[in-house]
Formats: C-alpha cells, sequence, structure tokens
C-alpha cells in the first residue's frame, strides 16, 4: 500500500497555511519514524490553538513574529528563531501575540521516538530553545515537504532518513552546558573525560579522581552524570568492553589476557561485565564476528 497524503492551502480569518497531511505505508507506521503532518503558516489575527493526548511529536520554527506557549503548565514566551519541541501526549497551547508570527512545523511519530525524547530531555533539552542551526533545521523541514509531496516510491524510507537528521540536529541542540555551572566547571568535567579516555584500562578510584582534579567527589559525579549522560563507573566499562572487543576480533589473545589489558581485574569479572553489556559471552562475540 503507498503512503498517502493531501495538500491544500486555506485561507481563512484565523490563518494562512500551506498544510500537508500525510498517511504512511503499514510498514512505515509500524517501524519508521513516520510523518502525520506538515506545513506553513502565517497568522492573520491573533489566536489561541490547544491539543492533547495527541500520540506525536511537535517540532516548529518561529520564521517571523512572537507568540507563548503553554506546556507543562509553564509559560514561555516565543520570538522569531525560536524552536519548539514537544510531547504532544502532553497539553499544550501555543497562541499568536499581535506581532503575527509565521510558523514551520512538523508533527511526526515512530516506535522509538519516546525513548528518544526521554533522552533528549535527560540531556537538557527544553520544549522552547534558540537553536544555533535554525536555517538547517528550516531547510530539513522543506526537503520532508517536498518528499512527502513527491511520486518517490521510497519516500518514507527517505523521510524517515531527513527526520532523524532533524532529530540529530535537536539531540545535538540539547545539550546545554550553560545548565550545568561556571566555565571553570565544564573545563574540569572535560579535563576528567579525557583523563578517563587515556587511562580506564588503569584502576581509577574515585575519589583519587576526585582529589587529582581538587574538586569534590559527589559533585564530580553528579555533574558528570548530567552532563554526559553517563557515569563515570558506566563511561569507564563502556570504553573497556569496546577495548576488549577490538582485541576479541583482531588478535589471537586468550580471554585472560584480554581482560586484563581492557582493565578487568580477573577473567571471570571480564566475562561477567561482557555479557550485561553485549548480551552474550566473550567467547561467543568472538565466534560469531
Amino acid at each position: 500500500m503507498e503512503p498517502q497524503q493531501e495538500m491544500f492551502t486555506a485561507t481563512k480569518e484565523v490563518v494562512s497555511s500551506d498544510r500537508l497531511l500525510y498517511t504512511p505505508s503499514p510498514f512505515a507506521k509500524t517501524n519508521l519514524m513516520h510523518l502525520q503532518e506538515i506545513g506553513k503558516l502565517k497568522a492573520q489575527i491573533p489566536h489561541k490553538s490547544m491539543r492533547s493526548h495527541l500520540t506525536s511529536y511537535l517540532c516548529f520554527l518561529v520564521l517571523e513574529g512572537s507568540g507563548q506557549l503553554s506546556y507543562h503548565d509553564r509559560n514561555y514566551e516565543l520570538k522569531q528563531g525560536d524552536c519548539v519541541f514537544i510531547d504532544c501526549q502532553q497539553k499544550y497551547c501555543h497562541s499568536t501575540s499581535e506581532n503575527l508570527w509565521t510558523l514551520q512545523w512538523v508533527h511526526f511519530f515512530g516506535p522509538s521516538l519516546t525513548a528518544i525524547y526521554d533522552k533528549y530531555v535527560e540531556r537538557g533539552g527544553q520544549p522552547v530553545f534558540h537553536p544555533h542551526k535554525f536555517k538547517e533545521m528550516a531547510d530539513i523541514i522543506t526537503e520532508i515537504y517536498a518528499l512527502a509531496h513527491s511520486a518517490d516510491h521510497i519516500k518514507d524510507m527517505r523521510i524517515n532518513e531527513k527526520l532523524a537528521s532533524l532529530i540529530t540536529v535537536l539531540m545535538e541542540e540539547s545539550w546545554h552546558p550553560e545548565n550545568f555551572g561556571t566555565e571553570k566547571k565544564r573545563l574540569e568535567l572535560k579535563e576528567i573525560r579525557e583523563y578517563l579516555d587515556n587511562h580506564y584500562t588503569e584502576k581509577v578510584s574515585l575519589d583519587e579522581l576526585a582529589e587529582l582534579f581538587f574538586i569534590n567527589k559527589y559533585h564530580m559525579v553528579r555533574s558528570f552524570k548530567k552532563t554526559f549522560g553517563s557515569t563515570i563507573n558506566n563511561y569507564i566499562l563502556v570504553k573497556r568492553i569496546t577495548h576488549a572487543k577490538q582485541m576479541l576480533r583482531f588478535s589471537d589473545k586468550s580471554l585472560e589476557e584480554i581482560g586484563s589489558e581492557a582493565g578487568f581485574t580477573d577473567a571471570q569479572y571480564f566475562c561477567r561485565m561482557f555479557k550485561r553489556v553485549e548480551g552474550i559471552t566473550p567467547g561467543e562475540y568472538r565466534k560469531r564476528w
């Protein structure tokens, strides 16, 4: 079944809009990030739109003018150059001010998007922000609109690709280091991560790490997790497992040697941690790859 779409230009008292409603194929709806609605509107008079309980995520850009967003019991002032990214299961309301706005928007969904949005929020992503890559985001939405209106026989795959590009920019923009303390503290965290990148095969004590960088241990642990999305111990574990995978594939060393060189205290502990991360033992990994 081919995806269907309906495009229309609406000129009413409230808004003038170019809107495309899209019905993805059953395959796309089940397996891909897929488009639901996309378009651009110009407000004709001040107005308000309210919605809730939509199985959808909404990203819109304020191209001109200004307005407001109410979301999660908080009000946000919106201005030209702002981006909104929200979960439409939650109640939201947006309205233009007297300075009538022009918006470009896309509604979309996919089987992995709930987890992605949760990660966006965990990384510090806000419902409203002023992106550095505003033009790039606008261009992506424009490209999605053109794809949805095209006769491309694999348009749903291409739309999935473009939505992934949009999500990538949103995730990139979600990291807001200005929320994580002073410039000095941010520099310390970067230096700590670089130290771990160079010393992960060694025994790393949180107490010694804090002492080495003259930072409170508990503050260091909290700030590292908040900034990089991983605990220090898990960051080290992933580096060690990646190192071990490299040796399992491209060396003839024994499991004991590999575990030791990757920084694990003994072979049994190495096998247990490897299986926890990869879901299979080191020996099974070597055999499969």
